[in-house]
């Protein structure tokens, strides 16, 4: 297995680290996590989007510790290869001598008192903005939001977030027309929009991939196949941010960029192998934080199970139509079948069932019934002429079917912290 190194040194709450790539980074822990758990953290999703065996060595206050990190998520403790034979201390000072104090003169500390901060970080709770509440608020009155109001502040929350590395999102079903390119542009809007840049929609497609056709073209013709051979310059340690700019299409409005296929070459033409895939995954690590592809129907090729390897999370796109629906089981328990990995993401999935068309109420319910007995989460979309064909811009979008896009984008974050 291919290994290499990656240097950390802790200073109090922070470490310095420096990737696989010389990339250098400053780690900083969250509330419920300590340093070193963010520090593994980090070292773990660099593991797994390299695909390489990361020897961390780690060191600070506490000296000098070395663990072993696979890419299927493994973390071993690794004995120092040389140890020392008369190890010295780091410092040492002599000891102090003080008089003695008679313990009628020690006067008692005083007690002390939690005492409530002044400062918070916590974002306001939200405040009520349609109907009579939103009336009643205006004025001044104390009213809270509605269960609505609250739930949709609350999905705005979640899709704010940043997590510590690269997150994956895999869209699959391998019926065509089931909805992948329009949810994979949907979820990159939300989580850009809300979260921020850093979010790259992948069109991780053999065959003409229609990503490219329904997002915005930049300045150039880039595809996936451009950026391949530009891989070892686009991850050199001198390597710019903006350099991966002329490889990507970025989305002016909703702010993520587009990684296209080639709508012009057969796919015998543009198939791409798993070593392939794992350098290209290596490039969006180190400039995205969240990738979300966009799959082809073809889920025996090589790219297509290399994104399910690579996975935090899978979302299911599904009409109403049987065959669509069908697919979507299909493809769960083919995942159940195929290992650890593939079977949680299974377990875990989320199903998005758009509404194709007005009305079909019940062909929907019965399909969201369906999923549910399964036991995965299921959020539905409802119909929007937005959707339907032409450019995906969320800013199109009804009021409604941009606070469900919000919702499904929610769902997702479940598994990625």
């Amino acid at each position: 297995m291919t290994r290499d190194t990656v240097r950390v040194t802790v200073t109090g709450d922070t470490a310095t680290y420096w990737g696989p790539s010389g990339q250098m980074k400053f780690i900083t822990p969250t509330e419920t996590q300590d340093i070193r758990a963010a520090i593994l953290d980090r070292a773990l999703s660099d593991a797994v989007g390299a695909g390489v065996e990361l020897d961390v060595i780690i060191s600070g206050d506490r000296g000098e510790h070395r663990v072993a990190v696979t890419p299927d998520g493994q973390v071993r403790q690794v004995p120092d290869p040389d140890p020392p034979t008369n190890p010295t201390p780091v410092l040492a000072l002599p000891t102090p001598t003080f008089a003695a104090v008679p313990a009628e003169h020690v006067p008692s500390p005083p007690a002390l008192r939690r005492r409530v901060s002044f400062v918070t970080t916590e974002p306001a709770p939200p405040r009520p903005h349609r109907g009579i509440r939103g009336l009643l608020a205006a004025a001044g009155l104390p009213v809270t939001a509605s269960r609505q109001e609250r739930e949709h502040w609350e999905s705005v929350q979640a899709v704010s977030s940043h997590w510590a590395g690269c997150r994956v999102v895999a869209v699959g079903n391998g019926k065509g027309g089931a909805g992948k390119t329009m949810t994979t542009a949907m979820l990159a809007a939300v989580f850009a929009r809300h979260g921020g840049a850093g979010v790259l929609a992948w069109d991780n497609n053999d065959t003409r991939g229609t990503l490219g056709w329904r997002t915005e073209q930049g300045a150039h013709q880039g595809t996936v196949q451009d950026l391949l051979p530009s891989a070892d310059h686009l991850l050199a340690p001198d390597a710019g941010a903006g350099q991966i700019a002329e490889y990507v299409h970025h989305q002016r409005d909703d702010k993520y960029d587009v990684l296209r296929s080639n709508p012009h070459l057969l796919a015998v033409d543009q198939r791409i192998g798993a070593a392939e895939f794992d350098r290209l995954m290596q490039v969006a690590v180190r400039y995205y934080r969240m990738v979300i592809f966009d799959s082809g129907n073809d889920e025996s090729a090589d790219r297509w199970l290399r994104m399910v390897d690579h996975a935090h999370q899978l979302v299911i796109p599904t009409s109403a139509a049987p065959d669509a629906a069908e697919s979507a089981v299909l493809l769960l328990e083919e995942l159940q079948g195929r290992d650890a990995h593939s079977a949680k993401l299974a377990e875990e999935a989320v199903v998005i069932v758009s509404h194709p068309e007005q009305g079909a109420i019940a062909q929907i319910q019965r399909v969201v019934a369906g999923f549910r007995e399964l036991g995965v989460r299921v959020e539905t979309i409802p119909f929007d002429p937005a959707l339907k064909s032409g450019p995906l811009r969320f800013a199109a979008l009804r009021k409604d079917t941009k606070r469900a896009w919000i919702a499904a984008a929610a769902a997702t974050t479940k598994q990625l912290d």
